[in-house]
């Protein structure tokens, strides 16, 4: 295991000591939320009795695959905690999120939430956003409009695409835009912008939702508090 896999596994251990009975959670998506996921699992198989919604069809069937119990999001009103990842953070622990591109079912998890838990690794750490590309899920009736306002605030603007070449189709069935910058970028002024372009759905800049951040440097894990959170 890599040092920055066995970062990602120290972080989500420590994040689901957390995890209590009777909770309902959410799930992340991504390769660091994915140790969070399995360690709930060997809970769940010691005992732990919990409830889970996942952000994307494939941290579904990898909860179901550890038989953690789940629950269709569309019937849940809140979440006790939610547990997930981030390509980038700084120390307002405002982040950018979807490089999995589960951004929009992320937010909404991490709106419904009484506490949301980022785990990182120590290359995720940034002091200002903007090294790693801003993901932007569209709808696709929209798409060459939203590309030409995208391409204005950004130094490029990508449609994201598989391997094979085919687009890249979100759970929901829209695409996604991903936008890179050459220099940092003010946060709230770009997801204001993002907001106002018809056809967007939503924007991997996460500014408030964020309660807690467990990083692992090493075998150190730290965890950070948002220093406007009460």
């Amino acid at each position: 295991m890599t040092a920055a896999e066995t970062e990602k596994k120290l972080a989500a251990q420590a994040a689901v000591e957390y995890v209590r009975d009777g909770m309902i959670i959410g799930l992340g998506t991504g390769s660091t939320a994915a140790y969070a996921v399995l360690k709930i699992g060997e809970r769940v198989k010691q005992g732990l009795s919990v409830t889970a919604t996942s952000s994307s069809l494939a941290t579904e069937q990898l909860a179901r695959s550890v038989n953690i119990p789940l629950v269709d999001f569309c019937g849940v009103s809140r979440l006790d905690l939610t547990i997930d990842g981030a390509d980038e953070i700084d120390p307002q622990l405002r982040a950018v999120k979807g490089g999995g591109g589960a951004l929009f079912r992320e937010k909404i998890l991490a709106a419904a939430s009484e506490t949301m838990i980022c785990i990182a690794d120590s290359s995720k750490l940034a002091e200002r956003l903007g090294k790693v590309k801003v993901p932007v899920e569209v709808l696709p009736f929209a798409a060459a409009f939203v590309e030409k306002s995208l391409a204005d605030l950004c130094s490029r603007v990508v449609i994201r695409q598989l391997a094979s070449g085919a687009r890249f189709v979100t759970d929901q069935g829209n695409c996604i835009f991903d936008m890179f910058f050459d220099r940092p970028y003010d946060p709230q002024r770009l997801a204001a912008a993002l907001k106002s372009i018809p056809g967007v759905i939503e924007h991997g800049l996460f500014l408030t939702e964020i309660d807690l951040l467990i990083v692992a440097q090493g075998e150190k894990v730290s965890i950070r508090k948002r220093p406007d959170a009460s």
